[in-house]
């Protein structure tokens, strides 16, 4: 599903070249479910963005689902995020001023998908992270935990084969952070999703079927977790 072969991204701040990623070599299968920690800075986040599109190497190539991101134009790139991968933040980055439905549609308006059939892509959505009784509520209106599942569902209503997830519960208590690995894992079990999990908990790393280590731009190790 996802082949990294030598991705370099350096970054240039005055004369100092800083290397983001340094070198990757990396396979992740179908329906693998991977972990990825590592103190802050150690290129987890960028490795993300790079797989998903939303940002790119410095040289290298990435192969994703037999696609060349590597050489991809940026309208293919907005085709490649829009159809095939699911991105989950940390932050939940929802509208303030929409519900949830509206919240978990956004994706579809881009998609140019007609507003009833939207409509229902986003419901059923909601319904799947279990939310269905609280379409119509604003993100003020919901805990924390249920805030990352309208951002789950908003990720899964193209129906991607690819979940990213960049600390999905950095910001929750323990309850709510445990609700959202079990919702993750279930994902990835049950729909054959790919998922690759960014994370300062190691708790939540152990869900994984293999958890990557990182430090300054390299993977250091990789661990079985199955």
């Amino acid at each position: 599903m996802i082949k990294l072969q030598d991705v370099w991204r350096l970054y240039h701040m005055g004369e100092e070249t800083i290397n983001a990623l340094a070198g990757i070599n990396l396979e992740i299968s179908q329906g693998e479910f991977v972990s990825i920690v590592g103190p802050s800075g150690s290129g987890k986040s960028t490795l993300l963005n790079i797989i998903g599109g939303l940002d790119s190497p410095t040289k290298g190539d990435i192969i994703v689902d037999g696609e060349d991101l590597s050489k991809a134009s940026d309208s293919e790139l907005s085709s490649y995020r829009n159809k095939k991968v699911g991105f989950v933040f940390q932050t939940f980055n929802l509208q303030p001023t929409y519900n949830a439905l509206e919240n978990v549609a956004l994706p579809l308006v881009f998609a140019r998908v007609p507003l009833g059939k939207r409509n229902q892509m986003a419901k059923e959505a909601l319904e799947t992270v279990g939310l269905g009784d609280r379409v119509r509520h604003k993100p003020s209106e919901l805990s924390g935990g249920e805030r990352q599942r309208v951002g789950i569902a908003r990720a899964l209503v193209n129906n991607p084969k690819i979940l990213l997830a960049d600390e999905p519960t950095g910001n929750l208590d323990s309850k709510a952070r445990e609700r959202i690995m079990e919702l993750l894992t279930e994902l990835n079990k049950e729909r054959g999703l790919t998922l690759l999990l960014v994370t300062h908990d190691l708790e939540s790393a152990s869900s994984a079927d293999r958890m990557l280590h990182m430090r300054d731009g390299e993977i250091t190790e990789s661990v079985d977790r199955k």
